[in-house]
């Protein structure tokens, strides 16, 4: 795969069209794209990643950004169009993601749906050829040409060097999972979760089948009580033997339960017999009781009555009494009422003349009303005085509203003319204003767009202070360790060399008299060697290896942190520039203040607008408001004078109606108060008079029933009268007493009630309890009996139910153990599998010694041949993944050490060797498609200038057959170093790309 050519339209961070010539790039073999942070560096890969898989890298295509870029024109459409050439086809693919245009008419936006295209230059007619206009039919066209998945694309052809630099040092479990990816193992590791699945399900049955048959056990348990001979069997699901013991336990309980049966229903029946005897004793007992209480009470009773006699006689008498009185009642009724009348009119008549004046205090009732009406009369008369009078007052208010609107207009005109007078000053003070204010508001955007850049600069500086001290301390950390693990070498291989010298006394040590020896083979050992004074033992030698090794482990960690340092010293030195961090800090001091003050002035332009708007409409509502007066003013001056004839006239009527009044209205209450207390006055007479009569006559009425009742007066007869509610209260006594009387005679006259008082006196307590006693019995041993029985029932029952059971757990079992020792041989954890493999790890394995093997023909080139990569499928410890190990020969001594052990500079080579044999391998795997335009990302910061040299020699190298390679780095010196770039700058109108060093 080769890329030729592409074009971005409205694309990420590029808000116009912008081009990429990849052909003139891949000519130069190795280009730099180079730009600052937030550029659009990334932008340029995603889209390729996008022109051919439309969408981008997964990190960022889950980030919920769009794709379009905010600096592009509204109407500009976003478009991705790349020119390539895969299996020897020159293609062309085009991309627009789905964006909002304007409507093409009206106003507002509408959804432009997202378009693909797929095109093949046809060299024989020389023009270009449309293949396809589908997403499916060109993803799958595409995927079929480069034979490999977008996440195998942004692994193989735009190659992380920081991916690759933490799989180089990952565990095996981390190497899983990108390996994962890249060769799609998800079929082995679907098998090993199908296995899995399945010996989930099966164990599943299983301990399901043998948590029903303990579950039914338990229910045995519980039925069986304490009659069990023996105590329930403690079992777990999952173990061997659960149903024969459950079965043997079941058997022994159903024994024991029908025993148990047998000797609650015995003790049944005699419970029975003694309850029986029990309760007839009782009710003998309780009947006796019952009758001589009944006795006792009744002669009790019969002392009661004895002594309320008297009261029963005078109550009887009273009754007696109150019956003649009642046919006095009516008259009393009358007579009572009719007083009752009587006072209260007469009370009435004299309230009413007491509001009357001394002219009318002895009138009879018929001169009163005679008054009342000739008052009616003149006060009818009134009538038109008092609208006269209403329209007088009117007439005062409509002259006072006058007077107030002349004063109000004369206000207004005068507030109105200095308010215009100054208008001339205002607008032009507001005019001013606003002039400042959009001054202002330029300028705050000039210097908004050198603070973001002026702040990152200065962060840069105190970075690149901070590491600097950082740099030269790690410095001398790295040179001290550097120089312990050069003592402890030292001093290792000397006590190496002592040993050897030695060596001869420690195999002497060794022989024994008629034995060989390991050396000549002789029988005989006439003079073996003997120790010397400071000999060195394996155990001297062991412990100074491990003294050395473990000094060469912390140079290495020095080491590494030193690299970290150098690489971040210098991202903050590129950033950062040579300027002195107090020059960066003052000039950003200087440009925050300035944006401050201009930025404030710059906020009061809306507030300016605003105010010069209302004072501009103030304006106009004040020269309308002063015509409007002057108009007014000369309409009230024919107005006052009509008012003023109207009001004398009136003036001359009223005072004539009023009399001595101060007004109709006061004319008019007085005689409307003089009529009604006349008219009062005269009823309430003629209602006193008729009382008196009906009095009169009410007395002679009860005068007369009183004597045909038989009382002397009818004083006595009124005495004697009940009201309702003591006459019930009387006649309710003698009903109870006579009531009471028949109940106790009828009592001491019974039979059984006089010959139970001639016996001793009963007790039914003790009856009681023996009665109680015998119940308790009977219901235990009832309850018993009935337990017993639905025990064996319940035994009989679960025993069946636990057969059956059993019955259907033995070919489950079978079946678990068959799938158990597949699914644990697949996924490493049965003993079988030595390596503790799983299939899918076993599957990458092969991958990685592969791509082990591609990496290691780079490495030996970038490391003058000293490291080699080699694949480890040692057994992992404590769980951890077999088959994945990964470790690096070094040819200077000799040994296998973890790739964790190199250096940072190591690191790089080995993660780029490893990132190419990986690109070579999936390639491969892919179907061979050939790459032709590799990326290679961020990783020299680190490098000082001759290991830069040789990574760049090794890069260059990577040419061979017609191979481009591109380099994104934000490292200063690769511009001087590379010279066919491709730079990315941005602005404020978004990012352009500039391609430099190229020919055309």
């Amino acid at each position: 795969m080769r890329l030729h050519r592409m074009t971005l339209t409205a694309f990420g961070p590029f808000g116009g069209v912008q081009e990429v010539d990849f052909g003139a790039l891949s000519e130069a073999g190795l280009f730099l794209l180079h730009g600052p942070t937030g550029a659009g560096k990334t932008s340029v890969l995603d889209a390729v990643c996008y022109a051919l898989y439309g969408s981008v890298p997964g990190a960022r295509q889950s980030a919920g950004t769009t794709l379009r870029s905010d600096h592009a024109a509204p109407g500009a459409r976003t478009e991705v169009v790349l020119e390539l050439t895969v299996a020897g086809r020159h293609l062309e693919i085009g991309r627009q993601p789905q964006w909002m245009r304007p409507k093409k008419r009206g106003t507002g936006t509408t959804m432009e749906k997202a378009q693909s295209w797929l095109r093949e230059y046809d060299s024989v007619a020389g023009a270009w050829k449309d293949l396809s206009r589908s997403h499916q039919e060109i993803g799958e066209e595409i995927g079929q040409l480069l034979g490999m998945s977008k996440e195998q694309f942004c692994q193989v052809v735009l190659l992380p060097q920081g991916d690759f630099a933490r799989f180089l040092r990952a565990d095996a479990e981390a190497r899983g999972k990108l390996l994962g990816r890249l060769f799609d193992t998800r079929r082995f590791a679907a098998v090993e979760q199908h296995l899995a699945e399945l010996r989930r399900g099966t164990e599943a049955q299983v301990r399901a089948a043998d948590e029903r048959l303990l579950a039914v056990a338990q229910r045995m348990g519980q039925a069986a009580g304490r009659t069990a001979e023996l105590p329930l069997p403690e079992l777990a699901a999952g173990e061997p033997g659960v149903a024969e013991a459950v079965l043997t336990w079941a058997a022994c309980a159903r024994s024991a339960a029908r025993e148990a049966l047998a000797v609650a229903r015995v003790s049944q029946d005699a419970a029975q017999r003694e309850r029986a005897a029990a309760q007839a004793d009782l009710d003998a007992v309780r009947e006796t009781y019952r009758l001589q209480r009944r006795h006792a009470e009744a002669q009790e009773r019969a002392a009661r009555l004895a002594e309320h006699a008297d009261a029963h006689r005078a109550d009887r008498e009273r009754m007696e009494r109150a019956r003649k009185a009642e046919a006095v009642a009516p008259a009393l009724s009358l007579r009572s009422t009719a007083d009752a009348a009587l006072q209260r009119a007469a009370g009435e008549e004299q309230r009413a003349r007491r509001m009357l004046p001394e002219s009318f205090a002895g009138a009879e009732a018929a001169a009163l009303a005679a008054a009342a009406r000739k008052a009616h009369e003149e006060l009818g008369s009134l009538a038109s005085a008092r609208r006269g009078e209403q329209r007088l007052r009117e007439l005062g208010g409509e002259l006072v509203q006058l007077e107030q609107e002349e004063r109000s207009d004369a206000a207004a005109l005068e507030e109105a003319s200095e308010w215009l007078a100054d208008w001339d000053a205002v607008r032009h003070a507001h005019q001013t204003r606003i002039d400042e204010a959009q001054e202002a508001a330029t300028r705050a955007g000039q210097l908004e767009g050198r603070i973001d850049p002026a702040r990152e600069q200065l962060d840069a500086a105190r970075r690149r202070d901070a590491l600097t001290a950082s740099v030269a301390e790690a410095q001398e950390e790295a040179l001290a360790a550097g120089r312990r693990a050069g003592d402890a070498r030292e001093h290792w291989l000397t006590l190496k060399e002592q040993r050897l010298r030695g060596i001869a006394a420690e195999l002497a040590a060794q022989l024994t008299d008629g034995d060989p020896c390991a050396v000549c083979g002789s029988v005989e050992h006439p003079a073996p060697a003997r120790r010397t004074d400071g000999h060195v033992d394996r155990q001297s030698e062991e412990a100074a290896l491990a003294a050395y090794q473990r000094a060469d482990q912390e140079r290495t960690e020095v080491e590494n942190t030193l690299s970290s340092v150098r690489e971040a010293l210098a991202a903050a030195t590129a950033s950062a520039g040579g300027s002195p961090t107090e020059e960066l800090a003052g000039a950003l001091g200087e440009l925050e203040q300035e944006y401050t003050q201009v930025r404030g002035l710059a906020s009061t332009l809306h507030a300016v607008r605003e105010a010069f708007a209302r004072d501009e409409h103030e304006h106009d509502r004040r020269i309308a408001a002063r015509q409007d007066a002057e108009r007014r003013a000369a309409s009230r001056t024919s107005r006052r004078e009509h008012l003023a004839r109207e009001q004398a006239v009136l003036q001359g009527e009223l005072a004539q109606a009023r009399g001595g009044a101060a007004s109709v209205a006061d004319r008019a209450r007085q005689l409307e108060r003089q009529a009604e207390l006349l008219t009062e006055a005269a009823e309430a007479a003629r209602a006193a008079q008729e009382a008196a009569e009906r009095l009169k006559e009410a007395d002679g009425r009860l005068a007369e029933a009183a004597y045909k009742a038989g009382f002397d007066t009818p004083q006595s007869a009124a005495a004697a009268a009940l009201d309702d509610a003591s006459h019930r209260a009387l006649q309710h006594r003698l009903d109870a007493w006579q009531q009471e009387d028949l109940a106790v005679r009828a009592v001491l006259a019974e039979p059984d009630t006089q010959a139970a008082a001639q016996r001793p006196a009963a007790d039914p307590a003790e009856s009681e309890q023996a009665a109680e006693r015998a119940e308790q019995t009977l219901r235990r041993a009832v309850s018993a009996q009935a337990a017993a029985e639905e025990r064996c029932r319940e035994l009989d029952r679960l025993s069946r139910s636990a057969a059956g059971e059993a019955r259907q757990l033995a070919p489950l079992r079978a079946e678990y153990d068959r799938v158990a020792r597949m699914a644990t041989l697949a996924a490493g954890t049965s003993a079988d599998n030595e390596r503790r493999m799983r299939l899918e790890s076993y599957v990458l394995a092969a991958r990685l010694e592969q791509v082990a093997a591609a990496a290691t023909m780079r490495l030996q080139r970038m490391s003058a041949g000293r490291y080699t990569l080699v694949h480890s499928d040692d057994r992992a410890g404590r769980g951890a993944r077999s088959g994945l190990g990964l470790h690096v020969i070094d040819a200077w001594t000799g040994r296998e050490r973890d790739t964790a052990t190199l250096s940072g500079g190591e690191t790089f080579f080995a993660s780029l060797a490893l990132a190419l044999g990986l690109a070579d391998v999936v390639t491969d795997e892919a179907g061979g498609v050939r790459l032709d335009t590799l990326f290679i990302d961020e990783g020299f910061g680190s490098l000082d200038d001759q290991t830069l040299d040789e990574v760049l020699d090794v890069l260059d190298s990577l040419r061979e057959r017609d191979r481009s390679v591109g380099i994104v780095s934000h490292v200063a010196d690769l511009r001087r170093r590379v010279h066919a770039q491709l730079e990315v700058v941005k602005g404020r109108a978004g990012s352009v790309v500039r391609q430099r060093g190229i020919s055309g």
